[in-house]
C-alpha cells in the first residue's frame, strides 16, 4: 500500500491516483482520518488534541512525532526503511508515533517524542516497526561518529563491512536510546524492509518507492494501532 507523502504537492514521482487509493483503503482500518506529518528527519514533535486535528489534516505539521492524549485522533508517519516507533503508556491514555531514521534517532527524536508524552517513562511501552535491518544497513563512518562520540558504547550497533563502511543495527541503536531514557518495555524489531521485498517499500532497493503508513489511536475502549 503506497500512502506517498503527506501532501499530495509533496508527491513527487508518486501516482497521487495510486496514494489516494491506499489512503481510501486505509481509511476503513482507523476511526478517523489520520493525521499525517510533513516529515524532514528532525526532532519536532506535534502535539495533536480533537480540537486541533482537522487543521492538522489540512495543514500537515513539519514534524517527524506526534502525540496525543484524544481518543480517536490518529496520529501517522510514513516510513520506507526509517524505524516506526510506537510508543504507549500503560494506562493507554497518552500515545506516541515517531519516524526514526538514523538522522532523527542520532539527533534526539526518541526522547522529544517522550518529552512530549510527559509520562513517566517507566510506564511506557514501545513497538519497534518495519526498517531496514542490519545486514543491510550500510553507512559510512559519518553516521557512525553520530552515534559513537558522545556515547561509544553505541559501537556496539555497528559492524565493520568494509574499509570506511559499517553495517548499523538500527533497532539496537533504538533500543539503547530507549533504555537510556527509561523505557524497558520494548517489542518489535526482526524485520527487514531492504530485503523483504515482498511486504515492504524500501527506499535504499529501490529509490523511486512508496511509502508505508504506521498509525497509532486511542480507542474509548483501548488502544488501537496498525502498521
Amino acid at each position: 500500500m503506497n500512502i506517498g507523502d503527506a501532501h499530495p504537492a509533496l508527491a513527487r514521482t508518486d501516482d497521487v491516483a495510486a496514494i489516494d487509493d491506499s489512503r481510501q483503503r486505509l481509511a476503513q482500518f482507523v476511526p478517523a482520518a489520520p493525521v499525517w506529518l510533513h516529515q524532514v528527519h528532525g526532532t519536532a514533535v506535534a502535539t495533536i488534541d480533537a480540537a486541533g486535528a482537522d487543521a492538522a489534516r489540512a495543514t500537515p505539521p513539519v514534524a517527524d512525532a506526534a502525540v496525543t492524549r484524544s481518543p480517536g485522533v490518529v496520529l501517522a508517519v510514513r516510513t520506507a526503511d526509517c524505524l516506526p516507533v510506537f510508543i504507549a503508556n500503560r494506562e493507554e491514555t497518552v500515545i506516541g508515533v515517531a519516524h526514526a531514521g538514523w538522522r532523527g534517532l542520532a539527533a534526539g527524536v526518541l526522547d522529544a517524542t517522550i518529552a512530549a508524552m510527559d509520562a513517566e517513562p517507566a510506564s511506557l511501552a514501545a513497538w519497534l516497526g518495519p526498517a531496514i535491518g542490519p545486514q543491510a544497513f550500510e553507512v559510512g563512518s559519518d553516521v557512525r561518529d553520530a552515534f559513537c562520540s558522545d556515547d561509544p558504547g553505541a559501537a556496539g550497533a555497528f559492524v565493520a563491512h568494509r574499509p570506511g563502511k559499517w553495517h548499523a543495527n538500527l533497532y539496537a541503536l533504538a533500543r539503547r536510546n530507549l533504555k537510556r531514557i527509561g523505557v524497558t518495555n520494548i517489542a518489535g524489531a526482526g524485520f527487514c524492509t531492504h530485503t523483504d521485498a515482498d511486504r515492504f517499500f524500501s527506499y535504499r532497493r529501490e529509490r523511486d518507492t512508496g511509502r508505508m503508513a504506521a498509525v497509532i489511536w486511542i480507542e474509548q475502549q483501548g488502544l488501537g494501532a496498525r502498521d
